[in-house]
């Protein structure tokens, strides 16, 4: 069983994000490195082709969508 991922390593890989979001996140289930790969998928910086729930695992699949919801709606973060 992978350990939660803490606020501090979600907000290490992805920046400044509220208490919500994190948690959203946390409960996942994501490992470091599938929040990386979701965070990563996000940002447009994979070149992965084609549809991202038939290549990418349900857990990053659940992190990338929080993460674009978020970047369709950001809050204001100051």
């Amino acid at each position: 069983m992978t350990a939660r991922l803490t606020a501090e390593e979600i907000k290490g890989v992805v920046g400044r994000l509220d208490e919500v979001t994190i948690a959203e996140i946390a409960a996942t289930g994501a490992s470091l490195s599938e929040l990386e790969e979701a965070a990563a998928l996000a940002a447009g910086e994979s070149d992965v082709m084609g549809d991202l729930r038939r290549r990418a695992s349900p857990r990053v699949a659940a992190v990338y969508d929080i993460l674009r919801a978020e970047a369709v709606a950001p809050e204001d973060r100051e």
